[in-house]
């Protein structure tokens, strides 16, 4: 018996796990690690509100329940964006 081949995404970006040293996100295609050393504010954040992300337009992602924006560019570019919140 073979198993069928899996559809298409229905999501352009999604959670796709949480661990003790981070977030992992997939976002159109491509697979990110949030490390809590860089991106603090998700450390202590509940996890429905964590997984609760939506993918405004082809840049912008978007946590509403934590108010977090993150531009995917400064994810895959961090060089390029050397302003840090501390």
């Amino acid at each position: 018996m073979k198993s069928l081949q899996a559809g298409n995404s229905t999501s352009a970006a999604e959670v796709v796990g949480i661990s003790k040293f981070g977030v992992w996100i997939y976002v159109a295609g491509k697979e990110f690690f949030l490390p809590y050393e860089e991106f603090p504010w998700f450390r202590d954040a509940k996890v429905s509100a964590v997984y609760n992300l939506t993918f405004c337009n082809e840049y912008h992602l978007r946590w509403p329940e934590l108010d977090i924006d993150i531009d995917t560019r400064s994810i895959e570019c961090p060089e390029n964006y050397p302003l840090v919140y501390r």
